[in-house]
């Protein structure tokens, strides 16, 4: 078969007496923070993110192309603002499994899914055309002191609403989210044999979860927080998983190793309350490259304990009709492949003739140290067919039913093994401007990333195998 890899670069303690107050304000306005909403100003044409539309067949053609984003919370976040200059008609599909930092005290103290990748992600997708709209991403992206006297005097400063945080913040906007946030502090206070750990909040993170807690809902959690943060209205933020309970990501290792939580796999703490270090540098190597990563039950501690949640249907839906499908960079087995293991996502991926881009990392990590491209690949290709898991719910499919185009970072450390993508049958792989991050190392450019990807997307012929040309010999090099 004929091989095509063009090379493309695109250029250009409070006193007590506060808790005395705070307690009795929590039990008279937790118990119904939905009252505020009426007072919320409503933003035009924002939807509830989890709704999936139709597919409109009299759009335009020169409308802005549709993508799906597999990622985590934080590489692709990089990329974000650039990409809402050219569509705002993107899925970004984000795992629930996160167990450290902000996220793991809540999770701890109060159970339910991860919120802290998808918190993130609205943020950057948050509205900053006026200056409240500044002021309301600026709160809910503050994080409180590491030193836990402080963060705690700080996070009663918030709670009560005498924080400079609450300034530039309307009254219809200020009661909704504080309203959420003494929800969440009443959760809080109610177990009163778990002390919760404010060092290093998120007030994002704990307005989601008062939200998450009080509807019992996520979906709806996702929709008053997109609200209040005024994402863009064609914009959907995705959990892969519908959930109200706590998910528990475990992996097996190919020498037979059992590891419990996404922190323990990708940067394990040991135990200790400490801002979390991604660097590959920050932490002890992996006794064995890993072989697959699947959920387990809350208590579980090996393969017996494995469960199969169900994926997200608007996630199915969205995956059906868009213009493209992307595998992003960053924690490539615990941020990417927990949204591709559950059924119903290979199936779907594969049935569509469209680009479906993997952008490589420009680094490795723990999870991913000595792989090359074609093993990135690999990963995904083996997490879309569930290969590992149980025989019966397994797909055959090909590398190139999952993966026909790679978008690398000039100058990455990601050995690009062009016979071995080839001998997969992938082989459209475009080179793009990098830039050097002092704490990550190589990353792309992000306006030439989105230059390179909305090409990709407009040049279909990739996706017709009788065009394919030799050219490798630049790659080669």
């Amino acid at each position: 078969m004929a091989l095509l890899a063009t090379t493309t670069t695109a250029t250009t303690t409070p006193p007590c007496c506060h808790c005395g107050i705070l307690t009795a304000r929590a039990s008279a306005s937790a118990s119904s923070p939905g009252c505020f909403l009426r007072a919320l100003p409503r933003s035009r044409g924002l939807r509830l993110p989890m709704a999936a539309s139709g597919a409109d067949p009299a759009v335009a053609a020169d409308a802005p192309p549709s993508l799906l984003v597999f990622s985590g919370g934080t590489a692709f976040n990089g990329v974000v603002e650039e990409l809402k200059k050219v569509t705002t008609r993107v899925a970004h599909v984000l795992p629930v499994s996160d167990d450290g930092g902000s996220t793991a005290e809540i999770v701890r103290v109060l159970g339910g899914p991860a919120v802290g990748d998808i918190r993130s992600r609205c943020l950057r997708l948050s509205d900053e055309s006026t200056s409240e709209a500044l002021s309301v991403r600026t709160l809910l992206g503050h994080r409180l002191p590491l030193d836990p006297s402080e963060a705690k005097l700080e996070w009663y400063q918030i709670v009560e609403g005498e924080h400079s945080l609450w300034d530039g913040v309307s009254q219809p906007y200020r009661e909704t989210i504080r309203a959420f946030l003494v929800y969440f502090h009443n959760e809080i206070l109610r177990r009163s044999a778990e002390m919760f750990c404010f060092t290093n909040g998120s007030i994002g993170n704990f307005f989601f979860a008062g939200a998450r807690i009080f509807f019992q809902s996520l979906d709806a959690a996702i929709f008053l927080f997109s609200r209040v943060s005024q994402i863009p209205a064609e914009s959907l933020v995705l959990p892969v998983i519908s959930t109200n309970d706590r998910l528990t990501l475990g992996c097996e290792l190919w020498d037979g190793t059992i590891i419990r939580g996404q922190n323990e796999i990708s940067h394990p703490s040991n135990g200790r309350k400490e801002v979390v270090n991604k660097d590959c540098n920050s932490c002890s190597a992996l006794p064995s490259r890993i072989k697959r990563v699947f959920y387990m039950s809350s208590e579980g501690s090996n393969l017996l304990h494995e469960v199969f949640p169900e994926a997200n249907r608007t996630v199915l839906e969205q995956l059906s009709k868009v213009d493209c499908i992307v595998y992003a960079m960053g924690s490539l087995f615990t941020s990417v492949c927990p949204s591709l293991v559950l059924r119903g996502i290979g199936e779907t991926i594969a049935s569509r003739s469209i680009p479906k881009v993997l952008l490589l990392n420009g680094s490795h990590d723990r999870e991913t140290t000595g792989l090359p491209a074609s093993g990135f690949v690999t990963a995904i290709t083996d997490s879309l067919n569930r290969t590992y898991g149980d025989p019966d719910k397994s797909l055959k499919n090909l590398p190139k039913d999952y993966v026909n185009a790679l978008l690398v970072p000039k100058g990455g450390q990601i050995p690009l093994d062009i016979k071995n993508l080839a001998s997969k049958e992938i082989f459209h792989v475009v080179t793009v401007d990098s830039i050097c991050d002092g704490k990550t190392g190589i990353i792309f450019d992000p306006h030439s990333l989105i230059q390179a990807l909305t090409s990709l997307i407009s040049d279909r012929r990739f996706v017709e195998s009788d065009l394919l040309t030799e050219n490798v010999e630049s790659l080669n090099k």
